[in-house]
């Protein structure tokens, strides 16, 4: 069997170095003061560079030797980040020390096709680590980090990851948000009369102001199901992008938010969500025209499933049951004494 560990690099000793290019950067370490590249690639090694090349352990030094079906690990990370990197994601064609790190070219949603990253990483002698899928990352924030594991790659390996890249149409994007126009509906006999104040509207002004939407006067309905129909009817009307009916989720018989939704028209309803907080949370859609029934947690907990999938309907998701269903794996707050979200496991 084939060596697949093979290097073409020629060692050769200190002494016979200087006058030489190197082929690869020479890593120092210096614990609490510099991790980087002593001596770079390309780089001609000088007589005193000699003892500095000692001190970092190098007694020896590679001069590559590259056959038609290897690449220098630089060159192989420069086409791993291009098969990587899709629509809102950039990065500088430079690689240090064989890696290349991509950023995010916008303010949203970062998308990771996770299967295609497994697959990617199933390729022999290539890696790239990402963040989580489905966070929001600003300009400039750093998204994943791509190499060649060896510092020279078999052309095959190499050209086999950058298909799943290609074919996936890059395995990381940031989706742009939108920033809506977002009408309120409250629900509550006891807001409607005044009875108690209401605690939803501040709440979720402060959360969608974050992401730059405009929110309108919030509408307060009574517990009834025909008047909250009409409520929703007259935002659609008044040319809304995004709805918010809080309160009214549960399976009370008095709580008919839910089913005022559907009274007004919502299609693919999906009621009920495996995150806690946020088992009576609803998703549905009046045409192009999102709609989130949220349910009592909201007000109680900083984040809940309405913080997870707020981000993502922005992004110009139709969330399905089954996006519902997959946010289980990750979807338990542990309701910590200290709120530390999103830095934190809830919603990974």
């Amino acid at each position: 069997m084939a060596n697949k560990f093979k290097s073409s690099a020629k060692v050769i000793s200190l002494e016979q170095a200087v006058g030489k290019v190197l082929a690869h950067d020479i890593t120092e370490i210096r614990p609490g003061q510099f991790k980087g590249p002593a001596f770079k690639k390309g780089y001609v090694v000088k007589e005193g560079d000699l003892e500095h090349l000692r001190r970092l352990g190098k007694e020896h030094l590679y001069v590559l030797h590259l056959g038609p079906d290897e690449v220098h690990e630089d060159d192989a990370a420069i086409e791993l980040a291009r098969a990587l990197a899709g629509s809102g994601v950039v990065f500088n064609e430079q690689a240090t020390e064989g890696k290349i790190a991509l950023k995010a070219g916008r303010r949203g949603l970062l998308k990771v096709n996770v299967d295609a990253l497994t697959a990617f990483n199933m390729v022999p002698n290539v890696t790239c680590s990402s963040r989580h899928n489905n966070v929001v990352v600003n300009e400039g924030e750093i998204l994943a980090g791509t190499r060649a594991i060896p510092l020279v790659i078999d052309r095959g390996d190499l050209d086999q990851a950058v298909r799943v890249g290609e074919e996936a149409g890059g395995i990381l994007r940031v989706r742009k948000m939108e920033q809506p126009d977002t009408g309120l509906i409250i629900t509550g006999n006891e807001v409607y009369t005044g009875r108690i104040e209401d605690k939803f509207a501040p709440i979720l002004r402060k959360k969608l102001k974050f992401h730059g939407c405009f929110v309108r006067e919030p509408v307060f309905m009574p517990d009834d199901r025909d008047k909250i129909k009409r409520g929703i009817e007259t935002l659609l009307s008044s040319g809304v992008g995004l709805i918010l009916v809080a309160g009214g989720m549960s399976v009370d018989p008095d709580d008919v938010s839910r089913m005022a939704i559907a009274d007004a028209g919502a299609e693919d309803v999906a009621y009920g969500s495996p995150v806690l907080p946020g088992a009576m949370f609803l998703y549905g859609r009046f045409g192009e025209v999102p709609v989130m029934g949220l349910p009592a947690c909201v007000l109680y907990y900083r984040a809940t499933v309405f913080d997870l999938m707020l981000p993502r309907v922005l992004g110009g998701e139709r969330i399905t049951r089954k996006d519902l269903a997959e946010m289980a794996h990750g979807g338990l707050c542990l309701n910590c004494e200290v709120c530390r979200y999103p830095v934190c496991p809830f919603g990974k």
